[in-house]
């Protein structure tokens, strides 16, 4: 493995350890209040993709993405379906905030704790949701214009 693979498979790592250390600590103070989080996956979806996304926009020439077309390609298909899934996962968080009511996963706590909970879950939930919504289109538009510049180099 040449000098330039082995900083980028690094770097990789290191952004993967930061992920896993802003996921947990996203996760804990709701893990710490609440018996049971029905939106886990989605929640940790949210942040991954977010982070993911959002460093892969800014720093495509530094990944492993810089010059494979053809996983260019495929990834900018899969942009279009994953938005709206993200879009759907979002609004399944609503619709069941909005139905069911926060009582079933918060009813346990006192006023004061259980308030400040709704309104953090409801906060981190809405910023890496509505941000890994914006970031796919993007990342879209990233890999689109890093196509481009590299078809158009040779």
């Amino acid at each position: 493995m040449d000098k330039r693979t082995s900083l980028v498979v690094q770097l990789e790592l290191v952004w993967w350890a930061i992920t896993a250390v802003v996921v947990i600590a996203v996760l804990y103070p709701i893990y710490k209040a609440m018996y049971s989080w029905p939106f886990v996956q989605w929640n940790i979806l949210f942040i991954v993709v977010l982070i993911t996304l959002s460093r892969y926009i800014f720093m495509m020439q530094h990944t492993f993405l810089a010059q494979r077309q053809v996983l260019k390609i495929a990834l900018l298909l899969i942009m279009f379906p994953a938005t709206f899934a993200l879009i759907s996962g979002l609004n399944g968080f609503l619709t069941y905030i909005e139905e069911h009511t926060w009582e079933a996963m918060t009813g346990h706590l006192p006023e004061e704790p259980r308030l400040s909970m709704e309104a953090y879950i409801r906060g981190e939930m809405l910023f890496f949701g509505a941000g890994s919504i914006l970031a796919a289109p993007l990342f879209a538009i990233s890999l689109m214009r890093s196509i481009w510049r590299t078809r158009n180099r040779r």
